[in-house]
């Protein structure tokens, strides 16, 4: 080992993340005080974001196999087959704590990892979701952090050539001092070619491939695991800098070098850089790896072991190259005007060799460098079962269509038009359906099939009931799906907590996570791949627990996708679903009555199953002329919803005599969509649901340029289109 290295103390130990009791075992694995860089390798390894130590032990329960999972959990993505031989690449990866620190290469970063996940499988990505999570639009921050993580995810993904889809954005309070940016890339490929990360063969080439290692991004990932305190602003230099052209490249190399079976095994430099790519590839592999780091292209001079093995520099990748293939693929890559060096080789010692300088600075046993991280089965205590919430103890404080024009223009229900304007969402001349509906679809290839895209969660709905929440945030992708004549198929997840040490944030972790394996497996929608981003506390305040779902379905034939602008004039407005109003943990009850109180609606998947297959059926047949699903903001607010995106009204009956009105139009009962169909279409539709027992009611007729309710003040559509469009753009630019 290099004798320039600093001494090993209890204080470095500390500084790395690394616990005593973990540094013991450290000890114990490897017998010996571990060099510097060692120690920075373990760091890395070991680090929650890395080695899932609290979280590990209840992922497991996620069901993530059916007959069209072709790659689960465990690889840079999941994929799935949509048949004919194609194969859809997708995941959602966190880059919460860098677009805090920094936003626009916090986020521009966050976007370019996931499409690297995506293409190292050897699939070229066709669209990008994002899931952006920000503080009270009042705080200082806040609307700084906006405007540069909208730029960065913008700058990154326009600038690739991949069109930014569809997403969330939100705003609450819980993140002021935590934002989330949850980033999610798809991409499609041969079903018969799949590239994988484990390595094979003993003396094979290890390749590294891409931009030069630079000094940014170093402990990016431990950052990542850990709260922040009031001295963020000081973890700048561990966010790393992206080059969105550079990647470009990459992707069409890493691409041309696959398409000439080149390539053995490949990783991403992601998180942790060098030291967990290379370790992966290995240990997956069964292998052992030596480097020689005096080969790794640099930009900085004087790099030690250390910054080399822990650097998060962007747009780099990690091959083994079949050794006849070597001149073909250096060719290649050099025609792209990317590094490529040969940085070490393949051995079966199982041992992690590094050396730098003629020294050795890391000898470790790399399956227990990738394996034997802790396992913490954290105490957790559940969340306190709150009360409901009965809708004949809220009191309307003002008139229903008073209360539609307030609700529209809130942060949490505005238009965000202001966002996925700034993003190129049809580059590629795919984008079928753009933001602002329930689920983007996107055409694979020159059709017919499409794909259903979409990114969501409801935290406030997590923090009330993490098991209801969690089942909820599923079944909502499931809706958005369905709604646009999608098959759901598979799921990627974020899930996005605070600190797992402290029992009652376990708790809703473990919550959550039980409600999404529950929903998964009633709906046959399994969790191909995902990312769990914990420690999302600034100065022991937690966000809400947000667990995003990135679910992707397929369109037999994209042209007979369902939308929810209303089609026409004269046209019967169907609520399929129960509605009982249910307005606990609703926008209504929190942002007309000032009441964020109560348990949140209850999801019975069976109900979501049965309705979801009706509608999927009534859009395939051609009877449902505009669908749209129910959730946030309850049944009014969706009707006007479809109403703006159409420019036309809809003269709505009053409030079924069982319900107090406000509940029946605001309440946020689960497993309801809004169906309009033909007056010659009625009967056969109201037969047919009654016969499978799915609710349905009509509740009213398309026409004129009014949202009316019977016995209500009408609502003008422009009158909506002003509230709903106009809060985003004014609050930006400083008006608000």
């Amino acid at each position: 080992m290099s004798r320039n290295e600093p001494k090993i103390t209890p204080e470095l130990v500390a500084s790395h993340g690394l616990k005593p009791d973990e540094y013991e075992r450290i000890l114990k694995l490897i017998g010996r005080v571990p060099s510097f860089t060692e120690l920075g390798i373990f760091s890395a390894m070991w680090n929650e974001h890395c080695s899932y130590k609290s979280s590990r032990i209840h992922l497991r329960g996620l069901p993530t196999k059916a007959p069209w999972v072709i790659q689960g959990p465990g690889e840079n993505a999941g994929v799935i087959d949509i048949g004919d031989g194609q194969a859809v690449v997708f995941k959602m990866e966190s880059h919460n704590h860098p677009s805090y620190i920094e936003p626009y290469q916090g986020a521009s970063t966050g976007v370019g990892g996931i499409l690297r996940d995506v293409f190292t499988m050897g699939a070229r990505p066709i669209a990008c979701l994002n899931a952006l999570s920000f503080g009270d639009p009042s705080h200082p921050k806040t609307r700084h952090l906006v405007g540069g993580v909208v730029a960065g995810v913008g700058g990154y993904g326009n600038s690739f050539g991949v069109p930014t889809v569809g997403g969330q954005v939100r705003f609450h309070t819980r993140y002021d001092g935590n934002i989330l940016v949850n980033a999610m890339a798809v991409g499609l490929a041969d079903a018969d070619k799949i590239f994988y990360a484990a390595a094979s063969g003993v003396n094979m080439p290890i390749v590294y491939l891409g931009s030069k290692t630079g000094r940014d991004g170093i402990h990016g990932a431990t950052m990542a695991s850990a709260e922040f305190d009031d001295d963020s602003a000081e973890k700048r230099p561990t966010v790393q800098v992206g080059d969105p052209f550079a990647e470009k490249l990459l992707l069409e190399a890493c691409l041309e070098i696959m398409e000439a079976d080149c390539v053995i095994a490949i990783q991403d430099m992601g998180a942790a850089g060098l030291t967990c790519s290379a370790v992966e590839m290995g240990a997956k592999g069964d292998l052992g790896v030596d480097l020689d780091l005096d080969t790794v292209p640099t930009r900085e001079q004087g790099m030690s072991a250390y910054e080399m093995m822990l650097s998060e520099s962007q747009e780099r990748m990690l091959m083994v190259l079949r050794p006849e293939k070597e001149k073909q693929a250096e060719a290649i890559f050099r025609k792209w005007g990317l590094d490529f060096a040969i940085v070490g080789y393949t051995t079966p010692s199982q041992r992690f060799v590094v050396k730098h300088g003629g020294d050795v600075m890391a000898d470790l046993p790399i399956k227990e460098l990738e394996s034997e991280a802790p396992l913490y089965d954290r105490p957790h205590v559940p969340s306190p079962q709150l009360p409901v919430v009965h809708a004949r103890d809220v009191a309307a404080p003002m008139p229903l269509a008073d209360a539609l024009e307030k609700l529209i223009a809130t942060p949490e229900l505005c238009s965000k038009r202001w966002v996925w304007e700034q993003y190129d969402h049809v580059i590629g001349g795919n984008t079928v359906q753009r933001p602002g509906g329930d689920a983007a679809v996107v055409r694979v290839q020159d059709g017919p099939k499409g794909l259903a895209l979409t990114v969501d969660v409801t935290p406030r709905y997590c923090e009330a009931d993490p098991y209801q929440g969690g089942k909820q945030a599923v079944v909502e992708a499931w809706r958005n799906i369905t709604a646009v004549g999608g098959r759901p198929l598979a799921i990627t997840d974020n899930l996005n907590f605070g600190n797992p040490e402290r029992p009652e944030i376990m708790g809703q972790f473990v919550g959550c996570l039980k409600g999404i394996a529950e929903a998964c497996t009633a709906l046959d929608f399994p969790v191909v791949s995902g990312n769990v981003s914990l420690y999302n506390e600034t100065n022991g305040r937690g966000i809400l627990p947000t667990p995003s779902i990135g679910g992707v379905g397929l369109l037999d034939d994209f042209t007979k996708s369902a939308s929810l602008a209303f089609k026409a004039e004269g046209e019967c407005i169907l609520l399929i679903g129960e509605t009982k109003g249910w307005l606990g943990q609703s926008v209504y009850l929190r942002d007309i009555c000032g009441r964020e109180e109560g348990a949140p609606p209850p999801v019975d998947l069976a109900a979501e199953k049965r309705n979801g297959d009706v509608v999927r059926g009534m859009i395939h047949a051609g009877t449902a002329t505009a669908v749209h699903d129910v959730s946030d903001g309850g049944l009014l607010v969706a009707l006007a919803e479809m109403a703006m995106a159409s420019g036309i009204g809809a003269k709505l009956d009053a409030a079924e005599e069982s319900i107090v009105p406000q509940a029946w139009w605001f309440g946020e009962d689960q497993a309801r969509y809004i169906v309009t169909v033909h007056e010659k279409d009625l009967l056969s539709v109201f037969t047919k649901l009654r016969a499978v027992e799915v609710p349905c009611v009509q509740i009213g007729i398309t026409g004129g340029h009014e949202v009316a309710i019977a016995g209500e003040r009408a609502v003008h559509i422009k009158a909506l289109q002003h509230g709903f469009e106009s809060w985003l753009p004014d609050y930006m630019a400083g008006k608000q």
